[in-house]
């Protein structure tokens, strides 16, 4: 771990092995402003008329990962992030970053970083904590503000015939602004892919009740791959959805959610991804190039 300054900011924390690197700010969040390979493009986009910027009341997206809690509702979840948070360095060689109490929602954010020091991998640990004097129910909520011009992949659970199959195996969400008609889409039989195209700024989202536990966002050569926990039977946000993709004309957040939880003061909800990032893998146009390009690096994952 080292302090480094990064686009404006002077108080940001590098973690970096022989192969990748992130960059989380200190200044404010917690973000990961950066992931990617040393030397190469940035994974997560930046909203460049934000970068460096602190202080205020007014929500900046800035870009990168952030935490959130869900269900999305204006303005609890757009509660600002624009002051300093406190860096902790962990025995593990880890980092753990958490800002001061939301002073509205009375909600504590932590956000733990640990980069596999021989592996292109990072695991993040999302903890929110009540800090208030009664229960308040929410669900973790990781996103992961991806640069534009990737496909994200959100795979289907295994299919089967009917009659042996007659129960339901999976679901989507979809929003009043989902349009299952808009390009961008490709519906397949096992996946969904989901582009980014700057020539189509109207926003896109659409959720899904994820048993796989992986969601995947191709761009410029390279594959970003989350893992994460799913609850079986457990409620979770946005009718039953436990991964999110969202797109506009300028970025696609790749999206991850815990179980909805009634937390009583003082207790925390715990969501944890691990990120791994690989090289040469184009971005899939169908069922068939994720089977070819996307699965295989599951087991590497």
């Amino acid at each position: 771990m080292q302090r480094t300054d990064y686009a404006g900011w002077t108080n940001c924390i590098r973690l970096a092995n022989a192969e990748i690197e992130l960059i989380a700010t200190a200044d404010v969040g917690p973000r990961v402003i950066r992931f990617g390979f040393i030397g190469g493009p940035n994974e997560f986009w930046e909203c460049k008329p934000h970068l460096g910027q602190t202080g205020g009341d007014t929500w900046r997206i800035f870009g990168g990962h952030r935490l959130w809690h869900a269900p999305e509702h204006m303005p609890r979840s757009y509660m600002a992030d624009n002051e300093p948070v406190r860096v902790e360095a962990l025995p593990s060689g880890g980092v753990r970053l958490a800002p001061q109490v939301e002073p509205d929602t009375k909600i504590a954010k932590e956000l733990e970083l640990h980069l596999d020091p021989k592996a292109n991998r990072v695991t993040a640990t999302h903890r929110l904590r009540n800090e208030g004097l009664w229960p308040i129910e929410l669900a973790p909520w990781a996103l992961s503000v991806m640069a534009a011009g990737g496909t994200c992949v959100i795979p289907f659970p295994p299919r089967g015939p009917h009659p042996e199959h007659l129960l339901p195996a999976s679901t989507l969400t979809l929003w009043k602004y989902t349009d299952l008609a808009d390009p961008r889409y490709t519906f397949g039989t096992s996946s969904l892919l989901l582009r980014q195209d700057a020539a189509r700024p109207k926003p896109q989202k659409i959720g899904a009740w994820n048993p796989e536990g992986w969601i995947a966002y191709a761009n410029h050569g390279h594959a970003f791959v989350k893992r994460f926990p799913h609850v079986e039977g457990a409620p979770y946000p946005d009718r039953g959805a436990n991964c999110e993709a969202f797109a506009n004309g300028q970025m696609l957040e790749v999206e991850t959610l815990g179980p909805l939880t009634k937390l009583a003061p003082g207790e925390a909800a715990v969501h944890v991804e691990t990120w791994s990032l690989h090289r040469g893998v184009e971005a899939p146009r169908n069922d068939a190039e994720v089977a070819a390009r996307i699965l295989p690096l599951l087991a590497q994952s």
